[in-house]
């Protein structure tokens, strides 16, 4: 079972993990979501798209934009949609049941 630790609380737990770019994405069903405050923040990535951000609040302490998710994956990565994946001292811990998720497209593939 894969775990999701941070200021010595279990943000989420699970067994379906997706390992992508060694990011382990857990299943929203396995978030604890009582921790998590959505922020307006975004980025671009190039294969996968827009991510979303998340503050984590645990015991007055707040990890800001420390855990993202993709809410409309481009197609090489929709294997990550509705999963939320963690950075900024979140600890993740995670068994033999992550599975391998999608790989970004080769470097040349990009270059034009």
């Amino acid at each position: 079972m894969a775990k999701a630790i941070w200021n010595g609380t279990v943000l989420a737990e699970g067994e379906d993990i997706v390992l992508v770019e060694g990011n382990c994405y857990f299943a929203r069903g396995d978030i604890r979501w009582d921790y998590f405050k959505p922020v307006s923040k975004t980025t671009l990535c190039g294969w996968k798209g827009t991510a979303n951000y998340y503050d984590i609040e645990v015991n007055g302490q707040v990890n800001a934009g420390a855990a993202w998710y993709y809410k409309d994956p481009l197609p090489a990565a929709d294997e990550i949609r509705d999963r939320v994946a963690f950075w900024k001292g979140v600890k993740v811990v995670s068994g033999p049941e992550a599975r391998k998720g999608p790989e970004p497209p080769p470097k040349e593939a990009c270059d034009v």
